[in-house]
């Protein structure tokens, strides 16, 4: 069956540009290159250990009259000390830039020994009250863990885990019987912390990208702190006190559109379209609503006819701005561009 590749070599033999040998040679080549199952073997392995904790933890449910509490915490504990232990052990010294990978196992045994520590933190509290009413204290506990393996570690999984587990915390210190009582996970005081915890991790990412400084994390600190950041700038001028004061209003989008600069700045340097799209999906909806907002001032007539106008004219320059994606992400050649990471 033909591939893509033949196709391509087909077409440069039509076109006189590649000599019949030189082709036969690339499409042996390609045919005789292994497939790589990186990826979805990192999947699977990550499926295994979610699942192999979720099944740990129904079977536990499920027996615990006959095992009891202190052998399931002991047996807890063991393993969560034996993955560390095998995950230190194959530990590569320390760097701020990218460590090599001594063992795969490891990286995975690290993981599942954050999920048990997770666990064993639970089944603590939930038996014995260890932190009492204190439900701030427990989750900085594993971000307080977290964060700083995710550095010894050059591990992003766990760091992963200790942003989520500081962002917990944030949320239960900020408005506690919002999040325990009321079941409210966004109200204004929760979108006023997930804004600055977001714009935190957002200088962090930048901080971390700029000196140099475990930079492949900046994906990770970008990612989640500019979800939580543009995510809670959203909601606030959809839904809260900003729809109150004009000026709350425009300053709102003013600091979403700066956000979304700086992501397709950042999407630019390290040649991401990921960054990119989730750049211009934010500012879309900022001049969106900028222009909503702007429409209002306007006598009826005249805002029916630009929201009329708006949408397929912003149909036409969503579907542009797909087209000509690789030419936005393109940087011009020179040192620094040779220097970029891969496009992700």
């Amino acid at each position: 069956m033909p591939t893509p590749t033949d196709f391509y070599l087909a077409d440069l033999q039509a076109r006189g540009l590649l000599p019949p040998a030189q082709a036969a040679a690339i499409a042996a080549a390609e045919r005789a290159r292994p497939f790589s199952l990186h990826y979805e073997l990192r999947a699977l392995l990550y499926l295994g250990i979610t699942l192999l904790a979720g099944g740990l933890g129904v079977l536990v449910y499920q027996h615990l009259d006959s095992i009891g509490h202190q052998v399931i915490i002991a047996v807890i504990a063991l393993l969560m000390a034996g993955c560390f232990t095998y995950a230190a052990r194959h530990r590569a010294p320390f760097t701020w830039a990218e460590a090599p990978k001594t063992s795969v196992g490891a990286d995975y045994l690290l993981l599942l020994g954050c999920l048990l520590f997770v666990v064993l933190e639970g089944y603590a509290q939930y038996q014995y009250g260890v932190f009492g009413s204190r439900y701030g204290l427990a989750t900085a506990v594993p971000a307080l863990v977290f964060l700083p393996l995710a550095y010894w570690f050059d591990h992003r999984g766990v760091l992963s885990m200790g942003i989520a587990a500081l962002g917990a915390w944030v949320g239960l210190t900020v408005s506690p019987l919002s999040v325990l009582v009321d079941n409210n996970f966004w109200n204004d005081g929760i979108r006023t912390a997930a804004l600055g915890l977001g714009l935190v991790l957002m200088a962090a990412g930048f901080y971390a990208d700029y000196a140099a400084r475990k930079a492949h994390f900046a994906f990770t600190y970008l990612l989640l702190g500019s979800n939580l950041a543009l995510a809670s700038l959203a909601a606030a001028l959809l839904d809260g006190g900003f729809r109150e004061h004009l000026f709350l209003r425009f300053g709102g989008v003013l600091l979403m559109l700066g956000l979304c600069a700086g992501l397709f700045w950042y999407a630019r340097r390290a040649q991401s379209y990921w960054f990119l799209v989730l750049a211009a999906g934010y500012a879309y909806f900022a001049l969106a609503y900028l222009l909503t907002q702007l429409l209002d001032l306007l006598p009826g007539d005249i805002e029916a006819v630009a929201i009329t106008l708006f949408f397929p004219l912003s149909a036409l320059a969503v579907v542009l701005f797909f087209v000509n994606l690789k030419k936005i992400l393109h940087r011009p050649a020179g040192p620094a561009a040779d220097a970029s990471p891969p496009i992700r």
